[in-house]
């Protein structure tokens, strides 16, 4: 048991439980399991010593990991009070946050399509292909921003205003 009163093998098995559902899903390995660890604090935050010690990994793995969640928007670093260290900070909106910056990428996707539409003529059978992905990626676009928009509403609904 920890000093919160959890059972600390039981948060453990969950975090990499979960890590590798978030590997199965395309997340690199380390990234997974210090998301994962994050996430399972109170706080919802850690400093590098104390994710290598919790999860057994090098401070080389947890800066690899956070350089990449950062990225993706997943965790925020920010300076212990006092003091020159990093502590990296899962937000509770941070799928909201991923999924935002998938939006600006299939943003850039489409506009690449496009251009491949133009190059390779509409009426060949690439340039079809290239406008059938073309219009799932607009599509998924719209869908995306009706449905944050519904999210945000849901999650006052649930949570009151960020």
């Amino acid at each position: 048991m920890s000093e919160n009163g959890r059972d600390t093998e039981a948060v453990s098995r969950f975090v990499e439980s979960f890590a590798a559902q978030l590997v199965e899903a395309g997340m690199q390995r380390m990234a997974a399991r210090v998301f994962a660890a994050l996430l399972a604090s109170d706080e919802g935050v850690m400093t590098s010593a104390e994710l290598g010690e919790q999860l057994r990994i090098s401070a080389a793995a947890v800066s690899g990991a956070v350089r990449y969640l950062a990225q993706t928007h997943m965790v925020s670093r920010e300076r212990e009070p006092g003091s020159r260290r990093e502590r990296y900070r899962v937000h509770g909106d941070q799928w909201y946050e991923a999924l935002t910056n998938r939006d600006a990428v299939i943003k850039r996707w489409e506009g690449a399509l496009r251009e491949g539409v133009a190059s390779l003529g509409p009426d060949t059978a690439a340039g079809r292909r290239m406008a059938e992905t073309l219009a799932f990626f607009e599509f998924i676009d719209g869908e995306l921003s009706a449905m944050m928009e519904r999210w945000r509403a849901h999650r006052e609904e649930l949570f009151g205003k960020p």
